[in-house]
């Protein structure tokens, strides 16, 4: 009887444990084990809040402005906004010193979600003079896709008035910065980012 109590509460302990573990997203691999890139999703599709991942708390909480929590007055997110794990361009690289930034086209997940991708594209950005280029992404598994495109020629040709979306609302949720867009680039030159970034933490 007192074996079984024992395993019981093992079985108890072992459940509590992994419920209260957070994945390591910082230092997640940067693909999965089907060969997919990752992406660590801190603001849902839909939603207004802007959420980032804190390295030091190794929490998602809202960004500040002012004291204030980042409310987006604008359009939600029309895309999960989020980073690609094991990655960090290196300012002194030309980078801007943060994980690669990564707009994920599908239905809303939610915060810290971990979901496999495939890129599609690169918005070319530059934020109050640094350049902030987003890897523009579908979901990799394709009963999760709600844009059949899996190349940049397809979404353009298949998807125009999506990139005219994704471009007006980057010009538009911010009226505090100053944001230009400088052009857009194909998946390979999407992957070529995520895998130059990845190698400078090697």
């Amino acid at each position: 009887m007192m074996q079984k109590i024992k395993i019981l509460i093992l079985c108890s302990l072992f459940i509590a444990y992994a419920c209260n573990t957070k994945p390591d997203y910082e230092n997640l691999s940067l693909k999965d084990k089907d060969g997919n890139y990752q992406a660590v999703v801190e603001i849902p599709s839909g939603t207004n809040l802007k959420l980032e991942f804190d390295h030091s708390l190794q929490e998602f909480i809202p960004d500040q402005r002012n004291g204030n929590d980042r409310i987006i007055e604008f359009l939600p997110y029309p895309g999960n906004y989020g980073f690609i794990p094991s990655t960090y361009s290196d300012p002194d690289k030309g980078g801007d010193g943060d994980a690669l930034d990564v707009f994920i086209l599908g239905q809303s997940v939610n915060t810290g979600d971990i979901i496999p991708i495939k890129p599609i594209a690169v918005l070319k950005l530059i934020d109050e003079g640094e350049q902030d280029d987003k890897i523009i992404a579908v979901p990799a598994l394709k009963k999760d896709q709600i844009f059949k495109a899996e190349s940049y020629k397809v979404f353009l040709n298949n998807y125009p008035e999506a990139k005219d979306i994704i471009e007006l609302w980057f010009l538009s949720y911010d009226k505090d910065n100053s944001l230009e867009i400088k052009g857009w680039e194909d998946e390979a030159e999407a992957i070529k980012q995520i895998e130059k970034w990845h190698k400078t933490i090697n």
